[in-house]
Order: structure tokens, then sequence, then C-alpha cells
């Protein structure tokens, strides 16, 4: 029996490492692109779902999967394209709350078991300068919503109701709930 992760996300690799579990990575290489009328929690269900639906496994193995997005208004925050659309998105972020979503997905064999977690986050107001310096710095691509909680932008986040983990990319407690209900855990891994 393997663990694998099925995503080339550094930050979940840390995160299920520090949680103590030994994995080895593959990489599902998919369209994120969402929906025109699909909702966030169905986004990131979907992409989980997809991601360890696309990785060769043996029928012991398990596959982690996993898809975060964030959500401010109503509007979903994918990853930005560029520093202009990396500002336009921490503008809106700018002094309002918003939501991160992940979508979990672990696979065993024809066992699947999906979740979402959501934990809401609240942004300080950023001015102009701060907004030149962190779209400078270079953080913000390939971040969720332009901003790494546990980077620079940490000085932005005023408060968090929820799984700190799942802002980083992975939330741990929920990523072992569902290894228990595939009847997987107790340190194997």
């Amino acid at each position: 029996m393997r663990l694998i992760l099925a995503s080339a996300s550094p930050r979940r690799a840390d995160l299920l490492r520090a949680a103590g579990y030994a994995f080895e990575v593959r990489i599902a290489d998919l369209d994120e692109t969402p929906g025109l009328t699909e909702t966030a929690d169905q986004l990131v269900t979907r992409l989980s779902l997809a991601k360890a639906r696309a990785i060769d496994a043996g029928p012991d193995d398990v596959v982690i999967a996993a898809d975060t997005t964030v959500v401010c208004n109503d509007v979903i925050l994918n990853k930005p394209v560029d520093a202009a659309d990396a500002r336009r998105m921490l503008r809106l972020l700018s002094g309002r709350a918003h939501d991160v979503l992940t979508g979990v997905t672990i696979r065993r064999g024809a066992q699947t078991r999906t979740a979402v977690e959501r934990t809401r986050v609240w942004f300080a107001p950023l001015r102009e300068q701060e907004l030149d310096w962190y779209v400078a710095s270079g953080e913000p691509v390939g971040k969720a919503g332009a901003y790494a909680i546990q980077g620079l932008a940490s000085r932005f986040v005023t408060r968090i109701d929820g799984s700190y983990p799942n802002v980083v990319g992975l939330p741990t407690a929920r990523v072992a709930a569902l290894l228990a209900l595939l009847g997987v855990g107790g340190g194997i891994f």
C-alpha cells in the first residue's frame, strides 16, 4: 500500500509531511477552468475528483487529491494569469472577508470519499504601495486568490475562522478523517 499525493503543490506536500505522512507525489495535469454556471463548491469537488481519478494507482494504493479556490462576493478567484490579474484580486480582497474552499478526494481502489473544507479569512485594507510591493514580490503567482497566508501576505490577514492548513492548501484534519472512512489511518503511512 502506497500513499500518493496527486499535486504539484509544494505547500500541500509540506502540510502532509508535517502531519506525519510518508507519500510519493504524482502530478495530475488537468484543465482547471471553472464551468460557466459552476459554483466554487462544485468546482473544487469536480477538480479534486478528476485529479484523484487521473492518477494511475494500484488497488491498495491511496490517492489524495485536492483543489483550492478563493471566493469573494460570489466571485471565484483562482490563480492569477498575470500581475494585473493578481492586483485585481487583491483589490477585491482588501478590507473584506472571503472564503477559501478546498475540495479533497481520497481514492482507494474503486472507493472514493470527497469533502469540501471552507475557511473564512479577513483582510486588512490594502494601500497601493502594499499592492505594488506584494505583486512585485512574485508571491501571488500560482496562488488561488493571489496570496499565500503562510508567506508575505500574512501581514494582510487580520482574522481567520476555520482550518489554517486549508488556507495553505490542504485541510490535514479533514484528510485524516477521510482516510479513516476508507479504513486507512493509525500511523500506517
